[in-house]
């Protein structure tokens, strides 16, 4: 029988038996997203199918940003350099649809960037998890119905779908009950260098964003 739907797999790799991945073919691998090609190779090299794994290596290889550019990690105590939302995003391979209210784009590897703010960075039980959008109930998150809000929600929904999403995070606090794209003192100064691998989960209407420390990887990027 052969596999199903490549999206279908790419989703229900987590649980895969042993051995599912290995009947995927060179043809069909290369069909996927730069995205779903680096989750199918964590899930090849989770289940030891080495053939896959370097079939996964060798295509990514040959692919401009196959693999995220990765530098030494920042030493502590070490600065950490912020620049504008907008040039964050930039050095990141991702423009804007709006400099005043996004909160995220996608780039043309199909992978969904998303800001998250520091300050409202929830830890337990080793993982870090962040709300990303919920529904404006009674007028209690207004934002969520403006242009920025419901951008939010097409990049959640398309991060859902595709398993995985990438995460700059931002600093400095915002008035409260400030929507993520306020414009408030350092509101929009964000880390560039630091990129989080996000699985992005649906909890009843609510999107949040899920990762472990180990998650994160300090990057290449150049600032003018």
């Amino acid at each position: 029988m052969k596999p199903g739907p490549v999206i279908k797999d790419i989703r229900a790799a987590p649980i895969l038996p042993r051995g599912r991945v290995a009947k995927w073919s060179k043809e069909q691998i290369d069909k996927l997203t730069t995205l779903e090609l680096r989750a199918l190779l964590a899930n090849a090299e989770r289940l030891k199918e080495t053939e896959i794994a370097a079939l996964c290596n060798e295509l990514l290889d040959a692919r401009p940003r196959g693999h995220p550019l990765v530098r030494r990690p920042r030493q502590a105590g070490e600065a950490r350099r912020l620049v504008t939302r907008g040039k964050a995003f930039e050095v990141n391979g991702v423009r804007l649809r709006n400099r005043v209210w996004s909160c995220g784009g996608i780039r043309t590897d199909g992978t969904v960037l998303l800001s998250v703010r520091a300050e409202e960075v929830q830890e337990a039980e080793g993982a870090n998890s962040c709300l990303l959008w919920a529904p404006n109930v009674a007028d209690s998150r207004p934002w969520s119905d403006s242009p920025g809000g419901k951008e939010r929600l097409e990049h959640c929904r398309i991060a859902l779908e595709r398993g995985a999403a990438e995460g700059l995070l931002i600093y400095g606090k915002r008035a409260a009950g400030a929507p993520p794209g306020d414009k408030g003192p350092r509101a929009d100064r964000v880390d560039a260098e630091t990129l989080l691998n996000l699985r992005v989960e649906k909890r009843g209407d609510e999107y949040w964003a899920r990762w472990t420390p180990a998650e994160k990887r300090v990057v290449v990027n150049s600032f003018e």
